[in-house]
């Protein structure tokens, strides 16, 4: 898919497909009164025939304009014009998208940005219109057979920019929306995956893959001997029930002054999650290929950072493995020991995304970070608190925790704080161990990020739970390549 800036004239286009929009009351943007204005007054008259008043999402498809440049017209309601927020903006756009993909056309050109919402320029709804189209336009179609793949028609997309001083910004929202938009799709791609394909050794696979596009992305996937020399005692005991082999993967991605410190992004890779011996109900257990989209999103998070060579160093750490039951599995009532010397006791074997985040982040402290953020797909608990719109957040630092709910405002890709009060570590106690890696019911997602936050002391540090945000359920099951928008927002932030 294509995108550019065009700084052609409305009376001069020439395209087989323009999106426009229009407030309450059938009031035309500038951009789609120009273009009325070009076909006679056929868009005001059609509004005014079919009774569209211009509510958010309202929606007239023009498929004949009777202009020889211009095939067909998408018209989209953007509600009242002082009230057109961020929310408002992209439900549009949502609108748009999906009529642009069921259009047919091959070209098309966006006005749409020739309104901004509140607080929002040309550029930030350049980059939401080509996040939420490659979102509407994404298929996994990898086991289908060819004759029932979906064909993606679409090949490009001009955004028209009047102003010179603004084609400069366009270009480089474009830039930056397309690497999002891919990097999220790769992170689609991974977790789509079945758990047959998708094991962690091929996790690691793809992971060297791409770092051979980039010079400046370095990856190294360590086996279960290096990561046991390492010390991992708690990673390397989710993988003793299954005969696929745990892996760590390390990209490095060396864009900013050698002395600089990194920024270090830790993603969750469980490929596939039963429960092991604690294992899962049977019902909706195919979902549980999810259970790596911490990690596919870290992936992709450094897939957009090369891409858009930033000047900062930043590392991608995911461990990698796969959670089954068998009878060399572990146990609940087991004791492990962590890189960092703690001992755990395992009370529940379901709660292992803790146990691979727990040694990574511990790992982490070797390159003196500026911050580590880890991502996961950690608790059921934190979609019965937050429901699937924000990502929880938990941190041990105002700064970051304020620099990530800045991110995610400007990508959409939101984040709620929630706390992090030493009075939830009491849950953590164990008679045999130094801690055990559950505590109990109350407040599960809470008690996690606790947990967690015993291996992450020594550096700022975030968790972004997002069990509820990373995959939807039901008739359009699969990964949504969330939070890769906020992971790159926030590093693009650090780079400027």
């Amino acid at each position: 898919m294509d995108y550019l800036a065009k700084s052609d004239l409305i009376e001069q286009l020439a395209t087989p497909c323009v999106i426009a929009g229009f407030h309450h009351k059938r009031k035309l943007t500038p951009a789609a009164a120009a273009l009325d204005a070009r076909l006679g007054g056929l868009l005001e008259r059609l509004l005014k025939r079919d009774d569209i008043d211009g509510k958010p999402g309202d929606l007239l498809v023009v498929a004949h304009t009777g202009d020889a440049g211009i095939e067909r017209v998408i018209l989209i309601g953007l509600g009242k014009k002082d009230e057109l927020n961020a929310a408002v903006y992209r439900k549009a756009l949502s609108v748009a998208a999906r009529a642009l993909r069921d259009s047919h056309a091959r070209q098309a050109v966006s006005l749409l940005h020739d309104v901004e919402p509140a607080e929002r320029d040309a550029a930030w709804a350049i980059r939401q219109f080509i996040d939420i189209l490659e979102a509407a336009l994404y298929r996994f179609t990898e086991f289908k057979r060819e004759e029932n793949k979906a064909r993606r028609k679409l090949e490009s997309l001009a955004f028209l920019v009047a102003e010179t001083a603004g084609f400069k910004a366009a270009e480089q929202a474009i830039r930056e929306g397309q690497a999002i938009a891919q990097g999220a799709n790769l992170a689609r791609d991974l977790a789509n995956l079945p758990g047959n394909v998708c094991t962690p050794t091929y996790l690691g696979e793809q992971a060297e893959r791409i770092g051979k596009k980039h010079k400046k992305l370095k990856v190294k996937v360590l086996a279960e001997k290096d990561i046991e020399e390492l010390g991992m005692g708690a990673f390397l005991s989710v993988s003793r029930g299954s005969q696929e082999p745990a892996r760590f993967i390390v990209l490095e991605y060396a864009g900013g002054p050698a002395k600089a410190k990194p920024y270090v992004l830790v993603g969750k890779g469980l490929t596939f999650d039963a429960g092991g011996i604690s294992i899962k109900p049977a019902a909706n257990m195919d979902e549980m290929k999810y259970d790596m989209c911490g990690g596919a999103s870290v992936i992709g998070a450094m897939a957009a950072v090369a891409e858009l060579q930033l000047p900062i160093h930043v590392v991608g750490l995911v461990p990698a493995s796969e959670n089954l039951p068998s009878g060399s599995a572990n146990k609940p009532g087991d004791i492990v020991r962590s890189m960092a010397g703690i001992s755990i006791e395992i009370l529940n074997t379901d709660a292992e995304g803790r146990l691979l985040l727990c040694d990574a982040l511990c790992y982490a402290k070797r390159y003196d970070p500026a911050a580590v953020i880890d991502v996961a797909t950690l608790t059921g608990a934190c979609v019965v608190a937050l429901g699937r719109h924000p990502s929880g957040l938990w941190s041990n630092h105002e700064d970051l925790a304020a620099a990530l709910a800045r991110a995610g405002d400007e990508s959409c890709d939101r984040v709620w704080r929630m706390p992090l009060w030493d009075d939830y570590q009491e849950q953590l106690k164990s008679n045999f161990a130094d801690v055990a890696n559950i505590g109990g019911p109350d407040g599960g997602s809470i008690t996690a990020a606790c947990f967690l936050s015993r291996f992450a002391k020594e550096y700022p540090w975030a968790h972004i739970d997002i069990a509820g945000t990373a995959w939807r359920t039901g008739a359009e099951k699969g990964a949504t390549g969330r939070p890769v928008p906020l992971l790159v927002q926030y590093l693009i932030d650090r780079a400027r």
